[in-house]
């Protein structure tokens, strides 16, 4: 849990309660010079040759690479990540860090054809200052996404960490400016107040990885101020589960989707539509995974995430739903939550409409595909969805039908490396990861060179 108090940030241990830490909150005109700070700063990154921002961010992955300990410790104390997935959230960052600092380089613009004597360019050029505001679920790889693609294109960054990981967030962000010029990448640190002081100030981009209701806030500064606002936002994304599969391979599936990181990831599975005819096996196995799962699982990021996560489920058993395992705030310290799986889920519960945002899956029966892509269609995100079918005619017309970014069809997680995702309605708007954010970290200018009249 994070409290703030007399302008600090106190993070405690949501396993055990005890204090972690604490961090000063940045005061506004602090705030205001980490921004001026990286201003001024701007202009020489952008001029520094691409080649040269690629190897400062290679010499940034090495140190992220060798403080991997030291960040998967920070990440697990403060948010209770389990040890080896908060090192997997580092290595995957640096991985990030990589892959900017190759695609930096090669990043291109166009030749137009116009008239012979003349030439035509459209040129990607650095916005200039962007702000990138990060999340506590995964700390590290999410900001070395949007920190090392701003760098890679010759932008400066202020960088603020989500208020529930400071430290985590800090130190990464220390570790990365250490390999550049001053004033590149400034730090602030603080809750959602310092957040929107960063977003109405002069900058040129404003990227955040964070709930609807932030981004939406930021979305309206930013048509205010003419910031580019990149946003991924909440998801509530569905599973469908198909007539024919092998219903002890697709509980598995479900399980990892709504169980890992006790369900605190942006594409876990939020909610379930189960085919009529494999339902009852489904079931079964999908309660005996939750069971295997609640041996391994890591406690929400604290106490007040947990009363939300709650009160989705009690609302659901209230109007009707039932537990087939979890269900209730365990007795004990810190802020653990069981996995839980409901079953007699309806369209209008919280859980089912809502993201709920940690280890429940809630499942809802249908009587066959058609009905289970509506239902997965009728919903106000737009993040991610999962298909699990043998028919690839119902794989094809999913992928097709659904309303999101990205649509998965048999795996609930994976995907090949430099994907981007590219989240609809209220999950967000640009591109998150691959090269295409390095065309949403530039802006492109158009020139037309052409020759003087000849003299008479």
């Amino acid at each position: 849990m994070t409290l703030v108090e007399n302008r600090e940030l106190i993070v405690l241990d949501p396993r055990t309660g005890e204090l972690v830490g604490r961090t000063p909150v940045t005061s506004a005109p602090r705030c205001d010079e980490a921004v001026a700070s990286a201003r001024a700063a701007a202009p020489g990154w952008a001029r520094t040759p691409a080649a040269e921002r690629g190897a400062a961010l290679h010499a940034a992955a090495a140190a992220v690479r060798a403080a991997a300990d030291e960040l998967a410790q920070l990440n697990a104390r403060e948010t209770g990540k389990p040890l080896d997935d908060a090192r997997g959230g580092v290595e995957a960052g640096v991985g990030t860090l990589v892959q900017y600092a190759e695609l930096g380089p090669v990043h291109r613009g166009r030749s137009l054809h116009g008239a012979w004597d003349a030439t035509d360019l459209m040129v990607p050029e650095p916005r200039g200052v962007v702000a990138v505001l990060t999340p506590w679920n995964d700390p590290v790889a999410v900001a070395a996404g949007l920190i090392g693609a701003a760098l890679a294109t010759g932008n400066s960054v202020v960088h603020k960490p989500s208020e529930r990981c400071p430290q985590t967030g800090r130190r990464f962000a220390e570790i990365v400016a250490e390999h550049l010029p001053r004033g590149v990448l400034e730090i602030v640190d603080g809750d959602g107040a310092v957040g929107a002081l960063l977003a109405e100030a002069p900058v040129d981009v404003v990227a955040h990885v964070g709930s609807t209701a932030t981004g939406r806030s930021i979305a309206a500064t930013c048509a205010r101020t003419g910031a580019r606002a990149l946003l991924e936002n909440g998801g509530n994304d569905p599973l469908i589960v198909d007539d024919g599969v092998d219903p002890e391979w697709a509980a598995a599936q479900a399980a990892l989707g709504a169980f890992a990181n006790a369900g605190q990831i942006c594409v876990a599975v939020e909610r379930i539509y189960v085919h009529a005819s494999v339902a009852d096996p489904f079931l079964a196995a999908l309660t005996r995974e939750a069971q295997e799962w609640a041996e391994r699982i890591g406690p929400l990021v604290d106490r007040e995430h947990r009363r939300h996560v709650d009160g989705h489920v009690a609302g659901a058993l209230e109007g009707g739903a039932r537990a087939l395992t979890g269900g209730a705030i365990p007795d004990g310290p810190g802020a653990f939550y069981p996995p839980t799986v409901l079953i007699g889920c309806v369209p209008d519960m919280a859980v089912m409409s809502e993201e709920t945002f940690g280890p429940v899956a809630p499942v809802q029966v249908v009587p066959d595909f058609p009905e289970a892509l509506r239902e997965a269609c009728d919903d106000t995100y737009g993040l991610a969805a999962t298909v699990l079918t043998a028919d690839m005619a119902h794989a094809q017309t999913a992928w097709r039908e659904l309303p999101v970014g990205t649509v998965k069809i048999n795996n609930v997680f994976g995907g090949a490396p430099g994907g981007a995702s590219q989240p609809r309605r209220a999950s967000g708007s640009g591109f998150g990861f691959g090269p295409e954010l390095l065309d949403e970290m530039t802006a492109v200018k158009v020139v037309h060179l052409a020759p003087p009249p000849t003299p008479h």
